[in-house]
């Protein structure tokens, strides 16, 4: 990836992402249906040979992975953890990823 290519995929995402937030309450905090293995019975048998467009990663993340995990940050999920995600620490998370620090406390 070039990063051209970098930028505009990561805007892309970040797009996606905003997208998703601001229309999490249209998807149900988990479907009722679901079953263990139906995300992975929709994925490929075997990964791409071939690079494939980033927007083709974009379409499996909503076609596949959205409808087959529980949205957290929906305002009606009430389990486990409160909703612990914003817009700063989604940042936060892509600055830490972007400077590859190790950090550990031994």
């Amino acid at each position: 990836m070039t990063p051209e290519e970098f930028r505009q995929n990561g805007y892309a995402l970040i797009d996606w992402i905003t997208d998703y937030i601001e229309g999490i309450e249209a998807f149900p905090v988990i479907d009722p249906e679901l079953q263990p293995g139906d995300v992975r019975a929709a994925l490929p048998a075997h990964p791409p040979t071939a690079i494939e467009p980033f927007d083709a990663v974009l379409r499996d993340l909503d076609a596949v992975i959205l409808p087959g995990i529980t949205h957290w940050q929906h305002p009606n999920f009430f389990a486990y953890f409160p909703a612990n995600s914003s817009y700063s620490s989604i940042l936060g998370e892509l600055a830490s990823a972007g400077l590859s620090v190790q950090g550990m406390s031994w």
